[in-house]
């Protein structure tokens, strides 16, 4: 695949980004009142579309927090998420609603103690900022921002409002799998790992030109749902799901799934900022559209006492004839599936041992062993599966946190900022993993070198116009 750049774009996107400014500082407009151990948080839910009704499961039903506002853009949701309400006995009489989340943060500020934020990828930013300049604690689904730029500003703020807690919902990160998949490897379990493996059956991508404008179906607020991404006319493949697939909104089957696959990774061999990034191959996609399937490899150099690192990504598809004309978001089965080749040969090796491929997952290889994990890091165990048993078992360093939901209100009533996945953590996983569409807008074969304390890449300079995105006027938070 050839890059994916023409003059055009590139000179309207690099005006763009030498607009931006740089991080200043941060107002102080203060903090939320004190809270008790069992006080019920006041919330805001933004984003009413599939992942807000495991928010509303978990954070009212399961742990009775006061819901006192929800945002979203399309008021045909109301009507969905108050029968929902009312089916489990919340009262939705004092319940305000609002279509852009500027009004409601100007209205409600005070009246807040917690945001979940459950928008598009492209609102993630502006969202959180907003309510950690107004001492809100936020927890906001993964990815954390929408570009790397947006990701360091969220870990400054996060470090400056020492008294609002924040958590990215990657709820992996709280788990037994990946706390102990940490455990094993940093004991030396495997040995030096020197390659990881991860993949995901799932495809967030299209194929094909912008589909024609249509009109705004009744009840969207359009210009709302746009927010700070460049303006565009409605068209299909956008609302509710598929803007993942386009990079103005999303990142790609990456932003959907590689917060919780790659997390392992990025944790237990800690990462940090890799040298290279490069797209190995691309399937679908164009220059405004995410690819139907890739494979991505990160070039990391040795930490410590941990040796150089390749890191691969499969996503999506792996054959041309199963893409679709239009947007692709869905889970794929069978022979188009993109898989490391290594998931088969150990399938001979170890017939009997039960490698799922599932929604996700990956191989960590060491030089004396092979450790394979689901996509939350499920069923951690070393290849085969017996093995383990005749292994010492290394011993447990790391906290075991309550889910990524309570222990998020727990750290709202005590007033502090350590989570489980807080946004210091969050961000630089976020970072690492939308790195990839770097190597995706390089196009195959374009190896990106990374200087990471900079911010910047070294050797294909015009991509450097996707790190920073100026927001649309009157969107910056």
């Amino acid at each position: 695949m050839q890059s994916k750049f023409n003059r055009r774009s590139f000179i309207k996107r690099a005006a763009l980004a030498a607009g931006a400014t740089p991080f200043i500082g941060f107002p102080n407009i203060g903090s939320a009142a004190g809270l008790r151990p069992g006080d019920r948080l006041r919330c805001a839910q933004v984003g009413c579309g599939i992942r807000a009704r495991t928010h509303l499961e978990q954070v009212y039903f399961r742990y009775g927090q006061e819901l006192v506002a929800i945002v979203d853009p399309d008021e045909r949701t109301y009507g969905r998420i108050f029968s929902y309400l009312k089916d489990h006995g919340i009262d939705t009489g004092k319940i305000q609603t609002f279509t852009d989340y500027r009004v409601m943060f100007d209205k409600m500020g005070k009246q807040l103690d917690a945001v979940f934020v459950t928008a598009p990828n492209h609102h993630h930013a502006n969202v959180a900022m907003m309510a950690m300049e107004r001492g809100i604690n936020v927890y906001c689904e993964k990815p954390l921002c929408h570009d790397i730029a947006e990701g360091r500003r969220l870990r400054e703020a996060a470090a400056h409002y020492k008294n609002v807690a924040t958590q990215m919902g990657n709820q992996g990160h709280c788990m037994e799998g990946y706390r102990r998949l940490c455990e094993y490897i940093w004991a030396g379990m495997i040995g030096n790992v020197t390659e990881t493996h991860s993949w995901t059956g799932k495809s967030n991508g299209g194929v094909g030109p912008r589909p024609p404008t249509l009109a705004v179906p009744p009840g969207l607020h359009w210009d709302s749902w746009i927010g700070p991404a460049p303006y565009r006319d409605y068209h299909a493949d956008l609302h509710p799901h598929e803007w993942h697939g386009w990079y103005d909104f999303g990142n790609g089957t990456l932003g959907n799934m590689g917060c919780h696959i790659l997390d392992g990774v990025f944790w237990a061999l800690q990462a940090g900022h890799p040298d290279s990034i490069e797209a190995e191959m691309i399937r679908g996609g164009t220059e405004e559209r995410c690819p139907t399937g890739s494979r991505v490899r990160w070039d990391i150099p040795a930490r410590e006492k941990m040796p150089p690192l390749k890191a691969y990504w499969y996503e999506g598809l792996n054959a041309t004839t199963t893409d679709s004309p239009v947007g692709v978001t869905r889970l794929l089965t069978g022979n188009a599936r993109n898989l490391p080749p290594l998931l088969a040969e150990l399938q001979k090796q170890y017939p009997d041992e039960e490698l799922d491929v599932g929604d996700g997952g990956t191989l960590y290889i060491g030089d004396k062993g092979i450790i394979h994990t689901q996509t939350y890091g499920e069923r951690m165990h070393i290849v085969p599966m017996g093995k383990m048993d005749k292994l010492p078992q290394p011993p447990i360093i790391l906290p075991r946190p309550k889910d990524v939901f309570e222990d998020f209100i727990d750290a709202c009533r005590a007033g502090r900022n350590e989570t489980a996945a807080p946004f210091d953590y969050g961000a630089r996983l976020t970072e690492f993993v939308i790195l990839g569409n770097l190597a995706q807008h390089a196009g195959v074969g374009r190896r990106v070198e990374w200087d990471g304390p900079n911010m910047k890449v070294t050797n294909i300079p015009e991509l450097n116009q996707w790190i920073q995105r100026k927001p649309r006027k009157g969107w910056k938070a």
